[in-house]
């Protein structure tokens, strides 16, 4: 196996393949989650802005074609250095974004999805970013205190104004994918799953079921696992890769409908995750690091 942790690839995250959203926009698997470019708390600016540009251009160069990020990162912050950093954006380029989420201060999250509010929002991420469509545009949380046909029904008012091209769900249960889909089409669900925490398992089935892209967030999270000697040390070891790039590379066997997003703040740990492309893991090695978890 070739040293993926000190090899220089010049782009490799294409090597993680492709899944096309909704059947017709292709995106490298392997993207990046634009959340960390912010400040403290996701709140704010980022404690290096021209870092932060760095590592935009970098994910592009790696080979990256989908960057998914939120209005409510920074707020704001996120898709204005977006703009600041790509702009004009390479043909090939997806950028997701979501809705839904108010901050009131450093990890401070309130879920509004009063219509009203979404469409403001994605007026206004539209603008930030620079677009006239949004190509995947995700309700970031369903609010319990409004009703999910006015959320979801708001998009696709949007989508046939052609502002949005897809529309997307995040930390959804099956229940409420299946009920969001009766008002209009979903192509992708983001919800937290990694190899150590694999509780929206009956999510990512479903999705695999209907072709509908997994967003996982927070898809590095290796726990006790990559102690000195645990298995994924062992297994590091042993591919020559780190315990991140393997957490990485478990998720992208675990199903071709994957797209994991890992994010970062800086250049050296992207060029790290996006490394984790080239990791092929035998069906022994993945099986042993789901039973380990």
């Amino acid at each position: 196996m070739t040293n993926v942790k000190n090899e220089t690839l010049s782009r490799p995250a294409p090597l993680s393949g492709t899944f096309r959203l909704g059947g017709d926009l292709p995106v490298v698997r392997l993207g990046y989650g634009a959340m960390r470019i912010t400040g403290q708390g996701v709140w704010g600016e980022p404690p290096d802005r021209n870092e932060a540009m760095r590592v935009l251009r970098r994910a592009l160069d790696l080979g990256v074609n989908f960057i998914d990020t939120a209005d409510s990162y920074g707020p704001y912050v996120s898709e204005e250095l977006i703009h600041a950093a790509l702009y004009p954006y390479p043909d090939d380029l997806v950028i997701a974004t979501k809705a839904g989420l108010v901050r009131t201060g450093p990890g401070q999250w309130h879920p509004v999805g009063r219509p009203e509010y979404l469409r403001q929002e994605a007026e206004m991420s539209l603008r930030r970013l620079g677009l006239e469509r949004i190509d995947l545009f995700q309700l970031h949380r369903i609010d319990p205190q409004v009703p999910l046909a006015d959320q979801v029904g708001e998009l696709a008012r949007l989508q046939q104004e052609g502002k949005i091209r897809h529309i997307g769900l995040s930390n959804a249960s099956v229940e409420q994918i299946r009920s969001a889909r009766t008002i209009a089409p979903i192509v992708s669900v983001q919800n937290r799953y990694n190899l150590t925490d694999r509780s929206s398992e009956d999510v990512l089935d479903y999705c695999a079921q209907e072709n509908l892209g997994f967003i996982p967030w927070f898809p590095i999270a290796t726990g006790t696992l990559a102690r000195p000697g645990g298995p994924l040390d062992r297994l590091a070891q042993e591919l020559s890769a780190t315990p991140a790039q393997l957490a990485l590379a478990w998720l992208l066997r675990r199903s071709p409908v994957m797209l994991p997003i890992p994010g970062t703040g800086s250049v050296a740990h992207l060029e790290e995750n996006m490394a984790a492309a080239a990791v092929q893991l035998t069906g022994a090695q993945f099986e042993a690091l789901a039973k380990a978890a």
